[in-house]
């Protein structure tokens, strides 16, 4: 099963008391392989990561696995409660990065569905930032 979908992100950073929200739409792909799911899609230059693709997992047990490929490549694990050494791409070089999860919620079926996380940052065990994600997916038709 592998799906053409439409998929609204809106993610939210918090960096020392100023908040910024990016809010994207594009076509990607809904698939699953086991018991995860899969949604891709392709980077544009408007969210800074153009020439890039992103791969979100859903594991059946809440963790969510952002793998992104290409021109800057990422990847970060959120689980919840637990916080996971991460390679994140600046663009000006690879970074290791802390990432704890806060909170994951997801209500992703074959059809569709919503996936919501919230995780922070940190560079040396200092806080860089409080993020927010929410997804939705629906099905091209």
């Amino acid at each position: 099963m592998k799906k053409d979908v439409l998929i609204s992100i809106k993610g939210v950073q918090r960096v020392e008391g100023q908040e910024e929200v990016i809010e994207l739409m594009t076509v990607g792909n809904l698939y699953k392989k086991k018991d995860s799911y899969y949604l891709s899609y392709e980077e544009t230059e408007a969210t800074g990561f153009g020439g890039s693709k992103t791969t979100l997992r859903l594991e059946q047990d809440g963790r969510v696995t952002m793998l992104r490929s290409g021109a800057y490549r990422s990847h970060l694990i959120v689980e919840k409660g637990r916080r996971h050494q991460c390679v994140y791409d600046t663009g000006y070089g690879e970074m290791m990065i802390g990432v704890l999860g806060n909170q994951i919620s997801s209500t992703l079926t074959d059809k569709g569905g919503n996936i919501q996380f919230k995780y922070s940052l940190d560079i040396n065990t200092s806080l860089a930032s409080e993020n927010e994600v929410y997804i939705d997916v629906k099905e091209c038709k």
